[in-house]
């Protein structure tokens, strides 16, 4: 059958496809639009299924906190190539995913994919996108962090977010500090709060380390497990965030600067997001 330009750009026009695919949509569905739009989606979905091994190392974070700030979602969106990364469709799905994401706390990202952005799951409008733009588009990461005081803070470039919970704020205004200690976080990559957080398989694997270095640089054996404490210690002063040189004074760390702000103030958690 015959396929009007005006059927064509209404088509485009729905979908945001391009006028030669929805051409052919409309040619493959005999001109029935619903027809014409599943077989774009299942276009995209092949898209998808060839691009799954390509790397999502560029993209953009997206976040949202709630009105009094102790509840805030991060979202990160990746893609293959920064030109997609600020493209206005991109940007556009993930604020939707992001705001999808905040409505309904899901559990995962993969739950994160099942809810509906309009008629179509999160998972399908993804696929949608990568149909038309012809690259892989995934969810590469979706926290959600809750405390007395959240700070959220997107990195220049927006593919890297932070979002750090301050508690014992004492009524103080304590968002300019709370925006120090995430560009910290930014920075430094704390991998815990504090020696407490750290996952007991990576303080045994540092102890591990700092035994052998002790042994084959020729220590008495009296003292190997103590060289390996102090080890230890070095790994905790230079990798969890309280106990981590300030950056902007290094004559304090990241706890000692806290408490010159308020009395008490600290962090209770944190959360790191990078899209590469």
């Amino acid at each position: 059958m015959a396929i009007t330009a005006q059927e064509v750009n209404k088509l485009r026009q729905m979908t945001g496809a391009g006028m030669m695919d929805c051409k052919k949509a409309l040619v493959e569905s005999g001109g029935d639009f619903d027809k014409a739009i599943e077989f774009l989606r299942k276009k995209g979905q092949k898209v998808s299924a060839k691009r799954a091994d390509r790397q999502t190392s560029e993209g953009s974070v997206f976040i949202q906190t709630n009105d009094d700030d102790t509840t805030a979602v991060v979202v990160g969106l990746g893609c293959e190539t920064d030109f997609v990364a600020k493209n206005d469709d991109f940007q556009k799905l993930g604020k939707e995913v992001l705001k999808v994401a905040f409505d309904s706390r899901p559990g995962s990202k993969e739950e994160l994919k099942t809810i509906k952005i309009g008629n179509l799951n999160v998972g399908d409008k993804i696929t949608e996108l990568v149909g038309k733009i012809g690259e892989k588009i995934d969810i590469v990461a979706y926290e959600v962090l809750e405390g007395e005081k959240i700070i959220p803070y997107i990195h220049m470039g927006s593919k890297l977010g932070v979002l750090v919970a301050l508690k014992n704020t004492g009524g103080t205004d304590v968002a300019d500090a709370g925006r120090d200690v995430a560009m910290q976080i930014a920075a430094m990559k704390p991998v815990a709060v504090d020696k407490d957080g750290v996952d007991a398989s990576v303080v045994e694997k540092e102890l591990k380390i700092g035994r052998e270095q002790a042994i084959a640089q020729g220590k008495p054996e009296k003292i190997i497990d103590k060289i390996a404490e102090g080890k230890l210690n070095k790994f905790f002063k230079d990798n969890t965030l309280l106990n981590q040189a300030f950056v902007k004074d290094s004559s304090m760390t990241v706890a000692k600067y806290l408490d010159s702000v308020s009395k008490g103030l600290t962090v209770d958690s944190f959360k790191r997001i990078s899209v590469n």
